[in-house]
């Protein structure tokens, strides 16, 4: 049998906080730990392996309850089924795409905004009142 590790050993060798071990045990994205006779928790390579998984789905922009989604797929150890896999992370690429969309969209205005304080600061005092922010809605 592997090392059984306790909270805080987890977390460092995970680099999360011992709170995020708890708030994933609250969520269901990881089983109740068995516990030391004083009550610590321990965990053993099948949580470090489930909880390595969180962190690279986290990174991959996943939320938790698409996180705890694909477990629930997962668990009784049956094996994943791509397609669904497939499925989610294609939904998570659309999401992004719009997300990285909207982005640019704001970069564009902000660019212009910026563009129209320069020319106003570089025309009047640097100290006089930016008339950007008192444009009216309806007329940007």
């Amino acid at each position: 049998m592997s090392e059984l590790l306790r909270v805080g050993q987890v977390a460092e060798k995970l680099g999360i906080s011992p709170q995020t071990l708890y708030f994933y045990e609250r969520l269901g994205l990881i089983p109740k730990p068995r516990r030391t006779e004083g009550g610590y928790r321990l965990y053993g390579e099948a949580e470090l392996e489930r909880l390595a998984f969180i962190a690279r789905a986290k990174a991959l922009g996943l939320t938790l309850a698409e996180i705890k989604e694909l477990l629930l797929l997962q668990e009784n150890g049956q094996a994943l089924p791509c397609w669904q896999v497939y499925v989610k992370l294609t939904e998570k690429l659309r999401q992004i795409d719009k997300s990285i969309a909207h982005l640019q969209e704001l970069r564009g205005e902000l660019s212009t905004l910026i563009e129209k304080c320069q020319q106003k600061f570089s025309e009047q005092e640097k100290s006089s009142s930016c008339a950007i922010f008192q444009q009216r809605l309806d007329n940007p």
